[in-house]
C-alpha cells in the first residue's frame, strides 16, 4: 500500500494598495532571488489557532506591515504549481488571501527596511489594463499564439475557452475573468511559470508577458484581481483603499485602476450618489489650474455595514 503523500499548507497574501491611481502589489524577495514573491509562509497549527492568524504573523514578520482588511481567496492544490528542486519535498497546498490597505509614509519606510516593495499590479498582468485602450500585446502576441495553440489539440474546446476568456466574436470581454486568461496563457506555454514548473522546456514566444513570479504566486495575484474587480460591484470595499477624505475624481480613479478601464464621469457620480456611499465633508482641496474640488468621506453607515451595495459599473466595450 502506498504511503499517503506528505502535505504542507502554505499561506500567501496578495496585498493591494493604490498609489497615483495605480494598483500596487506588495512583493518580497530574498538576496539573489530573481523572481518576486507574494508574502508567504507555512501554516503552523502549533503556534497559531487559525490560518488567518498565522498569515498575519507571517506578513508582519516579512514586511513589518500589520494587515487590516483580509479575506480568503482560494485553495490551490494542483501538483507542480509549487515545484521544488527535484520535486521531492512535501506537496504544498497554497491558500491565497486578498488584503487591502492604504499607503502610509511611515509604514512605507518600515517596508523598505524589510526589503518588501510595492510594484505595479499590471506589471504582472499587462493585458488586463485597458485604461489607455485595448492593450496592443493582445492582438500582436497573445491572441495569435493562443489561436495557434488552440488548433493543435481539441480545437473546439480550446477555441470556446479562448472566446469566453478574451471576449472574441460575439462574446463580451469580461474583466472578471482574470484567472481564466492567465490559466490559458500558462497552459499554452506563453508565460515563464510554465517553464519553471517543467511543463515545457521553453516559452513558445520570445516576448515576455509581464513579470514572472515564484511558484504559483502570479496565479494567486490573478485570482485576487478577479475577486477585487467583482467585489467592488456589490460591496463597498473600495473605502479600504481610500484616505479618510477624498475627491470624487480620486475615488473614480481608484475604481478605474482596479476595474482596468475608464467609466463615464457623470454616470459614475450618479452611481455614487444613488448608492449613498459618500457624503460631503464641507471642505475642499486646492486644485491645480482649476477651482477647488469638494472633499467627501464614506458615510458612517457604509463603514459599519460592509454588506452595503457597491458600484454597478458598466462593462468594457468588446474589442
Amino acid at each position: 500500500m502506498t504511503a499517503p503523500a506528505e502535505i504542507e499548507i502554505g499561506l500567501n497574501a496578495a496585498i493591494v494598495a493604490i498609489s497615483a491611481r495605480t494598483p500596487r502589489l506588495l512583493v518580497v524577495g530574498e538576496d539573489g532571488e530573481r523572481l518576486d514573491s507574494l508574502p508567504f509562509g507555512p501554516f503552523d497549527p502549533n503556534r497559531h489557532r487559525t490560518m488567518e492568524m498565522s498569515l498575519r504573523h507571517t506578513v508582519e514578520a516579512q514586511t513589518a506591515l500589520e494587515l487590516g482588511y483580509i479575506e480568503q481567496l482560494y485553495t490551490f492544490g494542483d501538483r507542480g504549481r509549487h515545484k521544488m528542486p527535484g520535486d521531492q519535498g512535501p506537496h504544498v497546498v497554497s491558500v491565497g488571501y486578498l488584503a487591502l490597505t492604504r499607503l502610509d509614509s511611515d509604514r512605507d519606510a518600515r517596508l523598505e527596511l524589510s526589503g518588501a516593495q510595492w510594484r505595479d499590479w499590471y506589471g504582472y498582468l499587462p493585458w488586463e489594463d485597458w485604461r489607455q485602450g485595448r492593450p496592443g500585446v493582445l492582438d500582436s502576441v497573445i491572441l495569435p499564439a493562443l489561436t495557434a495553440w488552440a488548433e493543435e489539440a481539441d480545437p473546439s474546446s480550446r477555441r470556446s475557452r479562448l472566446k469566453l476568456a478574451f471576449g472574441l466574436d460575439d462574446f463580451p470581454f469580461d474583466e472578471e475573468r482574470v484567472l481564466e486568461r492567465y490559466e490559458l496563457l500558462y497552459e499554452a506555454g506563453l508565460v515563464e511559470e510554465a517553464v519553471q514548473d517543467g511543463r515545457i522546456e521553453r516559452c513558445r514566444i520570445v516576448t515576455s508577458l509581464g513579470r514572472a513570479m515564484r511558484h504559483d504566486h502570479r496565479r494567486i495575484a490573478a485570482t485576487a484581481l478577479a475577486r477585487l474587480r467583482s467585489k467592488i460591484k456589490y460591496r463597498p470595499v473600495i473605502f479600504e483603499l481610500m484616505p479618510p477624505e477624498f475627491t470624487l475624481t480620486d475615488l473614480q480613479g481608484t475604481v478605474e485602476a482596479i476595474a482596468g478601464h475608464h467609466v463615464h464621469k457623470q454616470n459614475f457620480r450618479r452611481l455614487v450618489e444613488g448608492a449613498e456611499l459618500v457624503e460631503p465633508t464641507g471642505s475642499t482641496e486646492a486644485a491645480t489650474g482649476g477651482r477647488p474640488a469638494a472633499l467627501f468621506r464614506f458615510r458612517r453607515q457604509v463603514l459599519e455595514e460592509r454588506p452595503a451595495p457597491g458600484l454597478k459599473l458598466g462593462s468594457r466595450a468588446n474589442g
